[in-house]
């Protein structure tokens, strides 16, 4: 039981770790963001967080099992990871802004005021 649920997290570490590399793009930014700027300092931390996610995920991946079965499922993490991603950018780009639980959204402060 414990390995399913350590591979589970595994994609969901993937999933996020691919969602932050995504935001630290100025288009992505932008569809979650609007007009918002993208400071340097965030394309930072975004890349540094999508950076260690996908190395945990593969750690998480090697816990689980042998080194030549873990790297198998990593990269069918990596790939259904990676669609869903995609697929949430291109459906609801919206829903990524939970992501980004430490950059306050100005387009939210407006709407509040008018």
């Amino acid at each position: 039981m414990l390995d399913v649920l350590l591979r589970a997290l595994a994609l969901l570490c993937c999933t996020a770790g691919f969602a932050w590399l995504a935001l630290s793009m100025e288009s992505h930014w932008e569809q979650v963001r609007g007009a918002q700027p993208l400071p340097r300092g965030t394309v930072i931390a975004l890349r540094a967080l999508g950076g260690m996610a996908l190395v945990g995920s593969l750690l998480l991946c090697l816990r689980v099992d042998h080194a030549s079965m873990a790297a198998l499922v990593w990269v069918m993490s990596l790939a259904a990871s990676a669609l869903i991603v995609a697929f949430t950018f291109t459906w609801r780009p919206r829903w990524m802004a939970p992501m980004l639980p430490w950059v306050p959204n100005q387009d939210a402060g407006a709407a509040r005021k008018a």
